[in-house]
């Protein structure tokens, strides 16, 4: 069976508006370190576990880029954080604060 850890060195996601980074959590779940521009959803998504660079800043980027991709450890360190960040978001718990925003939105109290 294919193992899709370390099928890819980084993942750059350099989308400025995101409702939510599905992306960015799927290549944290693979062990793919991340590169996010620093905007929307992507701190949120990304936490501690990613790299950023400010949207637009291609030098940014580079220097980003080019140090992860030089740095085994970095990227060991990077791919390992990401794959906890991602664990973090659960189907499970996405639909129960659903639910929750749900019952708020409706009246009813939360149980």
């Amino acid at each position: 069976m294919w193992d899709a850890r370390g099928a890819a060195r980084p993942f750059v996601f350099p989308s400025r508006y995101e409702g939510f980074g599905l992306p960015t959590l799927e290549a944290m779940a693979c062990g793919t370190p991340t590169v996010l521009a620093d905007s929307s959803s992507h701190p949120e998504v990304g936490g501690v576990a990613a790299d950023y660079f400010p949207p637009g800043d291609a030098s940014f980027l580079a220097a980003q880029l080019t140090r992860l991709l030089s740095d085994d450890a970095l990227r060991r360190d990077q791919s390992e954080k990401g794959v906890g960040q991602a664990a973090r978001f659960t189907w499970q718990r996405t639909a129960a604060a659903t639910a929750d925003a749900y019952r708020i939105v409706s009246g009813m109290a939360l149980v």
